[in-house]
């Protein structure tokens, strides 16, 4: 319990402008949290997911609004040593977990293409229905700023289109549900630089298909993701401050230079108004 009161002091003192200001700095900003939600917290084991159940009881210690919390983890096939990894770090940090089974890992196993989308997608749809199932009207992911930077890049470089990972969005499949990302300002080095410092050992993406592709290394299997990782992290050296000029980038868009745009289903071109328009 002790060292549970150090690691959270250490989130409102030493990392309180990396880390905590800007939680609540995006919680506020995107509207996350509201009087009377139940959030599912949702903990995959890992150092963002672990940190934001953290922050969601710091938060709730202010409590400038009603809500209530369930720290929901789902086991989707982990081997022992993670599962138990996961259940000694909950215990450390004093994370009430509620857990459910699955068996989502041995579902991919054997899909060659987009593994990691798949289950990426299958988990998401297991957590919302668990959620729903507890009586929570939002799910919280514990994506950061980084991944955000990440999946414009992706989006404009494999994808062919401008996109971004919302800071919220309303369930298509299921009612009344809606997924928040409070973690959407926090910096991964941030996360890293407080795991550290409190001598935490948190486990990766534990599937076999990131065992066989990471800890071999050999290369085999890179993610698209991690490629525009390490893009950034060669862009960094040159221009410390890219990455957030890529999240403001779309935080800026310029509609009178966007030669064609999506929205509601529906493509529109800058030739829709051209002619309409006064011109110079």
């Amino acid at each position: 319990m002790e060292r549970s009161k150090e690691i959270e002091r250490s989130i409102v003192k030493k990392f309180h402008r990396q880390i905590w200001s800007r939680f609540a700095k995006g919680v506020k900003k995107y509207e996350l949290v509201k009087e009377g939600d139940r959030i599912a917290v949702c903990i995959s084991g890992g150092k963002d997911s672990m940190l934001m159940a953290k922050l969601f009881q710091e938060l709730k210690r202010h409590r400038q609004c009603q809500f209530e919390l369930v720290f929901l983890t789902m086991n989707p096939g982990y081997n022992p040593e993670n599962y138990e990894n996961i259940k000694r770090n909950a215990e450390i940090l004093d994370i009430p977990l509620t857990v459910f089974e699955s068996d989502i890992f041995r579902a991919v196993e054997h899909i060659e293409q987009s593994p990691c989308y798949l289950c990426a997608r299958m988990r998401r749809g297991h957590l919302y229905n668990k959620a729903k199932e507890l009586g929570c009207n939002k799910i919280a992911l514990g994506h950061h700023f980084d991944d955000v930077v990440e999946t414009i890049l992706m989006g404009m470089m494999y994808g062919a289109q401008i996109q971004t990972m919302m800071p919220k969005l309303h369930s298509t499949n299921f009612e009344g549900m809606e997924l928040i990302r409070p973690m959407y300002l926090v910096h991964e080095e941030d996360i890293l630089a407080w795991k550290e410092y409190n001598d935490l050992t948190f486990i990766q993406c534990a599937c076999r298909f990131t065992e066989q592709s990471y800890m071999s290394g050999d290369g085999i299997g890179k993610s698209k993701r991690q490629e525009i990782k390490e893009l950034i992290r060669e862009l960094k050296k040159v221009n410390p401050e890219v990455d957030s000029h890529i999240f403001k980038s779309v935080e800026k868009v310029n509609l009178e230079t966007i030669i064609g745009y999506k929205k509601g289903g529906r493509v529109y071109s800058f030739l829709d108004s051209y002619d309409k328009e006064d011109t110079p």
